[in-house]
């Protein structure tokens, strides 16, 4: 009877503790967090002794002069935020790249950096968007793969037109692989972007509206229409 009344306690303190885990590891994670932009931003760290001498000349406290330099820093970026839309994105981005890869192990930082940047490049996303969702219906009534066709003239290979397909990977559409699939294997999906990455991200939960039996292989001159 003892044993039993144990485990029934045991049981509830641990339904318990399951509820509270989520949120006691978030908010470990975010303290972590913290503390290293801490540690490497903070007003202690390499970066906030320059932020505090941008701010030297304005203040005598210490706290009000990095609060000055960051401003100061913040208010730079966005200045070449500017410049970057006034179009020299381009040439800037350009001059940084080779001069940083002229230097052997940052410029392999670098490389990662930049590709990690243009994940969240907004230009990227509106590249992606402008693709066409496509079924890939391997070997002409096989197995169905959503995809995007960035358009372009079909390759010939072998005598047999292909044209370029990405396929994504679940849950992250932003990457995936670049097959160059038989003309007659690619069908219009008739749906957005959007509703391709929300099937992508819900892991197949999200189904599609729409189905590739039945459809017409895809036209390419008509792959980036719509």
């Amino acid at each position: 009877m003892i044993k039993r009344g144990v485990e029934a306690v045991a049981r509830t303190w641990l339904s318990g503790l399951l509820v509270l885990m989520p949120l006691a590891l978030t908010l470990a994670v975010l303290a972590w967090a913290f503390s290293v932009v801490n540690r490497l931003l903070g007003p202690g760290s390499l970066l906030g002794r320059l932020f505090s001498s941008l701010g030297y000349r304005f203040s005598t406290n210490p706290s009000l002069q990095y609060a000055i330099g960051t401003l100061v820093l913040v208010a730079g970026i966005y200045l070449l935020g500017l410049l970057v839309q006034a179009g020299l994105r381009r040439p800037l981005q350009t001059l940084t790249a080779r001069t940083m890869r002229r230097i052997p192990i940052l410029g392999a930082i670098y490389n990662l950096a930049e590709r990690f940047a243009g994940l969240l490049d907004r230009d990227q996303k509106a590249d992606i968007g402008a693709m066409s969702p496509v079924w890939c219906v391997f070997g002409g009534e096989g197995v169905a793969v959503l995809g995007l066709a960035p358009g372009g003239e079909p390759v010939e290979i072998d005598g047999r037109r292909h044209v370029a397909v990405l396929l994504p990977t679940a849950p992250v559409p932003f990457s995936g692989a670049l097959l160059y699939v038989p003309l007659e294997w690619v069908r219009p999906a008739h749906i957005g972007v959007d509703e391709l990455t929300a099937i992508y991200v819900s892991l197949g939960i999200t189904s599609p509206s729409a189905s590739p039996r039945g459809a017409r292989p895809a036209d390419p001159r008509r792959l980036t229409s719509g």
